[in-house]
């Protein structure tokens, strides 16, 4: 049985037989909730590539004194992947988030498409990337993942075009394209970044302005905009080291 993984920046830099101590909502989570006790062990990661075996020393009501037993450093794996996600509806964004996490994303961009029926704004807008963060976080621990993805800020289509220049393999999901995603070349790519757009589907000054990138299809099915990226993701990841 796996043991329970929480994030701490108290491992960074630990070694073994270090004490570190887990407190804050991730150590209110492990004594309160979870019930952690005295000799248990548990993971805690920095979701920064150390992740360490510690064995508890000591259970608060909040917080776990713990004794560091292993210390494991993970580099992060190329290629680096970014999805560029357009906001869906409803709570489907974070199912997006959690599954993209769960296949190893290094990177989530929400996106302001065009033709997306959400809409983040003001307080909504800080409401919504929080859950979108919290939804990474969780499903990095689950997932057992020494790097946790990073969510960044809402990105306009400007912004967006910017990254597919900058990428090694730029890739634009969308049903009508002729070209299919097993087509592309991995060879020598380092960096990805994929572009799933919105239910509506991309408009044509969203499609100009991405020209530094490939459009291609998944297949013959149109997929929702919340699982699109998953499948394409891990088609192109099943051809690379990170999946060998």
């Amino acid at each position: 049985m796996s043991l329970p993984v929480f994030l701490s920046d108290a491992v960074t830099g630990a070694s073994v037989g270090a004490p570190v101590v887990l407190d804050g909502d991730e150590g209110r989570h492990a004594a309160t909730v979870m019930r952690i006790r005295a000799g248990e062990q548990v993971v805690l990661t920095d979701g920064a590539g150390v992740s360490a075996t510690c064995t508890v020393v000591e259970a608060a009501r909040a917080s776990l004194s713990l004794r560091v037993d292993s210390v494991e450093h993970t580099d992060r794996a190329l290629p680096h992947v970014t999805v560029v996600q357009a906001i869906p509806k409803g709570d489907r964004g974070e199912l997006a988030v959690e599954m993209l996490t769960e296949i190893d994303v290094d990177r989530i961009v929400p996106w302001a498409a065009a033709r997306s029926v959400a809409v983040w704004r003001g307080e909504r807008a800080t409401k919504s990337l929080a859950k979108w963060r919290a939804a990474a976080r969780a499903a990095a621990k689950q997932a057992r993942r020494g790097w946790l993805p990073e969510v960044t800020e809402m990105a306009d289509t400007d912004a967006v075009a910017g990254l597919l220049a900058d990428a090694d393999l730029a890739v634009v999901l969308h049903e009508d394209a002729a070209l299919p995603l097993a087509a592309l070349s991995l060879e020598g790519v380092e960096s990805v970044v994929v572009v799933v757009g919105p239910e509506g589907g991309l408009d044509e000054a969203e499609l100009a302005a991405f020209t530094s990138a490939e459009v291609v299809r998944l297949g013959s099915s149109v997929l929702r905009t919340s699982t699109a990226g998953v499948a394409a993701v891990a088609a192109l990841l099943s051809r690379t080291p990170r999946w060998s």
